[in-house]
């Protein structure tokens, strides 16, 4: 069943794509038969973007998606919105954000909660990523919840990674230099319309300098309002001008490895239950002569 699935999903169709999506994000039965038949791994650009809430993230990727299909591209977007406190759902849904290309057969649009990852991202992001390789898109587009020095998983993933900030917000580019400020590829001034964007905009180029920013080059700095779609195809450019420069396999290599110890991990505690080492702690306490690391030992051996 799930293998008629992945085979409509890889030929670009949009519910066979979400009920993959679905599958993976809540590990549902068969999930990972899904993962183990995805095909071999093709070249695939995957831009982030994030920044502060209200910053205009999802305006700005709607004027991006609409440059790219001009271009004739395909295009994914991944939104990663709050958790619902309830049903643990995405808060923000696909219909409400960027509901222009809802029925656009060359865009596709999925949001996920972040069910109470730290990094700012859905933690079945990376197999999602996956997922979405084998299907016929040419652009992944993934926006995050928010931002702060906790939210940079973002910067791994992508290619490209764009800083989205205000005029507003120029008081405190100096307390989220030491995480968010090192991550952007490429930083975006939106509602530039707005008093103080000349300044942001003299900070960020001081800032993003190399002898500052520790980065070979000095990142781009577009202005932007993206409600009237200023500034949209200048961004675009730039992000373009990144991805035709040679790939740096580091960052996703970390990526992968990382996902790879995350899951490693779960399968080897697949048949340890807190809940029963508990009990046992309690019987062995009770009874004396208890070593503990000898104890822990007898499920994981520390030493030959």
């Amino acid at each position: 069943m799930h293998e008629l699935l992945l085979e409509k999903a890889i030929t670009g169709d949009r519910k066979s794509i979400a009920r993959c999506i679905s599958l993976i994000e809540n590990e549902s039965e068969g999930y990972e038969e899904l993962l183990h038949a995805l095909p071999e791994l093709k070249e695939q650009h995957v831009i982030g973007v994030t920044g502060p809430p209200g910053a205009g993230k999802s305006t700005l990727v709607d004027g991006m998606i609409k440059q790219w299909v001009d271009k004739k591209k395909k295009v994914a977007v991944i939104c990663v919105d709050p958790s619902s406190a309830f049903h643990q759902g995405a808060l923000l849904g696909d219909r409400i954000r960027m509901s222009n290309w809802f029925d656009n057969e060359n865009v596709y649009i999925r949001s996920l909660a972040t069910r109470g990852s730290l990094g700012g991202l859905n933690a079945a992001v990376l197999e999602i990523l996956l997922l979405l390789n084998a299907c016929p898109f040419d652009l992944v587009i993934i926006e995050t919840v928010g931002v702060g020095q906790s939210e940079v998983d973002i910067a791994k993933l992508a290619d490209v990674t764009v800083v989205v900030l205000v005029p507003e917000g120029g008081d405190e580019i100096q307390t989220m230099k030491a995480g968010l400020m090192e991550i952007a590829d490429i930083f975006v001034i939106n509602k530039s319309d707005r008093p103080g964007a000349d300044l942001l905009m003299k900070n960020l180029m001081e800032m993003s300098a190399p002898v500052f920013s520790r980065k070979e080059e000095r990142v781009a700095v577009v202005k932007t309002i993206a409600s009237q779609q200023e500034g949209i195809a200048e961004l675009v450019k730039e992000i373009e001008v990144i991805l035709e420069k040679p790939v740096d396999h580091q960052k996703k290599a970390e990526l992968y490895a990382s996902r790879a110890w995350q899951l490693i991990q779960k399968r080897r505690m697949r048949d340890l239950s807190y809940g029963k080492l508990v009990e046992d702690v309690r019987e062995r306490m009770k009874g004396g002569g208890w070593r503990f690391y000898s104890w822990v030992d007898s499920f994981a051996p520390g030493r030959d």
